[in-house]
């Protein structure tokens, strides 16, 4: 098998790698494999070909980006560079976000002085070619592996990936094992525990979830994070809804994470809120 692979369900392949903690699936039919997420730059992801390569399982048919965040995309022109005109699918918006966010993270690696600056700067963005707005199969042969957009939470665009015969899920950032939520500039924190509803209909008692970042989870943990996400957003609703500023929201509630978690989260809930949800005074 890969070097970094490791075969979580049948024909299901998972490898974690140390930058940003990132996984990236491999998926096993007849027909050859579909690839779930791509790394973080072309560099990277050459180390993933190589993996990718040594579980001999056939060749690469398909690419999947959960959403359009560098560390899940930027490795997509390297996958079509090992194995040709390979179709690259993601959720409409996802695809559409792509080059803006990838150019945004390019700007920020370029001013952070981080070691890993200049392969993310050469780092050829390539978005998804094949979008969807709801749900789309794939087939691999011996098996189905469905897409399926079930509601905005970590983006707009997040995807899931099932693999029904094998009891997997695949949840990209909708799931943090190794971390909490990212509640970044462009999440929908008063819509991700509904969204984390659907997924959990998807998810059988004893199956296995694959989160973004981290090790595999179960069920209880993904109903455990959608409980914490619950909270988020009721508490943010009520804090609105009595004319707490968006300001002292923080100080003002209990809250399941740490404020430096949740800053973009309050702000992004306060600016989502229909007009009816709001009590003056909120600035």
């Amino acid at each position: 098998m890969g070097a970094r692979f490791t075969e979580v369900a049948d024909r299901v392949w998972v490898a974690r790698y140390p930058w940003y903690d990132v996984n990236v699936t491999a998926i096993g039919g007849s027909d050859g494999l579909v690839v779930v997420d791509t790394h973080a730059s072309d560099r990277a992801a050459r180390e993933v070909v190589s993996d990718v390569r040594a579980i001999g399982a056939g060749p690469v048919t398909a690419v999947v980006n959960t959403h359009e965040h560098f560390d899940h995309t930027f490795g997509n022109a390297t996958f079509l560079d090992a194995w040709g005109d390979l179709p690259i699918h993601a959720h409409e918006v996802a695809a559409a976000r792509t080059t803006a966010a990838g150019q945004r993270i390019k700007e920020a690696f370029a001013a952070s002085g981080d070691p890993h600056a200049p392969e993310v700067e050469e780092t050829r963005i390539v978005p998804a070619t094949v979008t969807f707005s709801s749900a789309r199969v794939l087939d691999l042969g011996d098996r189905a592996v469905e897409l399926i957009h079930p509601g905005r939470g970590h983006t707009g665009g997040d995807v899931v990936v099932s693999v029904p015969d094998a009891g997997v899920l695949l949840a990209g950032d909708l799931v943090e094992e190794s971390g909490p939520p990212s509640f970044g500039e462009d999440c929908y924190p008063l819509e991700w525990a509904a969204t984390l509803d659907l997924v959990l209909q998807l998810v059988r008692p004893d199956g296995v979830v694959v989160p973004g970042h981290g090790r595999p989870v179960d069920r209880d943990y993904v109903q455990a994070q959608r409980v914490d996400l619950g909270i988020v957003a009721e508490t943010i609703r009520g804090l609105a809804a009595s004319g707490t500023p968006v300001a002292q929201a923080w100080a003002a509630a209990e809250w399941p994470y740490a404020e430096e978690v949740l800053a973009a989260a309050i702000t992004r809930g306060y600016d989502q809120l229909p007009r009816g949800g709001r009590r003056l005074p909120l600035a």
